[in-house]
């Protein structure tokens, strides 16, 4: 699996599981590596010099993601080869404190980014072409006080299969990897982390958490020839953590 003089876009790509996907790219010999961050840009030029280590050139696309401006700077970007939708927020609290503001944050970036990207950018992109979505096991299971961050993750994949259908005669594969628990920075802002990575490990029937070069190779498997026939599908990464009944 080699993606050669590939043009490949990542948005959350400066950190955690989206820095891991660019850099699998860039080791699968894709030429250049866009990734998209919203403010830090010391994280952000820290992965560009790997990047460019790793014999990719990088681009900076900062800003919000779900943005008008930042839809116009992937439209001239050019013809992508993959478009991976990796960048997530949300607030974390119960459903009755949740407040229109949180709403519409949350959804705006994680469902409605990746509309607006898609449409950005699919015009541009060649048949063998792929958009990918990152989900979470909370678009279909209840998670303690992730109630926005999860419904914005099942308009996410509903998102996917739509478009699936809508670009399939384009010759644009769209799919969704949803992973478990992954030990990353954003598991700071729920406050029973501990808790979660002491399930994720304790019951996970693969004996370990999720590591983010796990999710990375199902994006690019996805985005690779050999899923040419894997279309508006949500592929679960997490060692069968979600098999279990209790």
């Amino acid at each position: 699996m080699r993606f050669d003089g590939a043009s490949v876009f990542v948005t959350g790509g400066s950190r955690g599981i989206g820095k891991t996907i660019a850099l699998r790219f860039a080791e699968l010999g894709a030429k250049r590596l866009a990734i998209g961050y919203l403010r830090n840009d010391s994280a952000a030029e820290a992965t560009a010099e790997e990047l460019r280590a790793a014999g990719a050139e990088p681009v900076l696309v900062r800003g919000n993601v779900s943005s008008d401006r930042v839809a116009r700077d992937v439209a001239e970007l050019g013809p992508l080869d993959a478009l991976i939708h990796n960048a997530a927020t949300g607030v974390i609290r119960p459903a009755l404190e949740v407040e229109k503001k949180h709403w519409d944050w949350t959804l705006d970036a994680n469902a409605y980014a990746l509309l607006a990207l898609a449409r950005a950018a699919a015009s541009q992109m060649q048949p063998g072409s792929s958009i990918v979505g990152l989900s979470s096991l909370g678009s279909i299971r209840v998670l303690e006080n992730y109630v926005v961050v999860g419904t914005s993750k099942a308009a996410l994949e509903s998102l996917v299969r739509y478009l699936a259908v809508e670009l399939a005669p384009r010759g644009i594969r769209v799919n969704a990897v949803s992973a478990g628990v992954v030990e990353t920075e954003a598991l700071d802002h729920f406050p029973n982390k501990d808790e979660m990575l002491r399930m994720g490990r304790d019951r996970t029937p693969a004996g370990r958490l999720v590591e983010p070069a796990d999710v990375a190779d199902a994006v690019a498997w996805l985005c690779s020839p050999g899923a040419e026939m894997v279309r508006g599908h949500t592929l679960v990464v997490d060692g069968g953590f979600s098999l279990l009944a209790q």
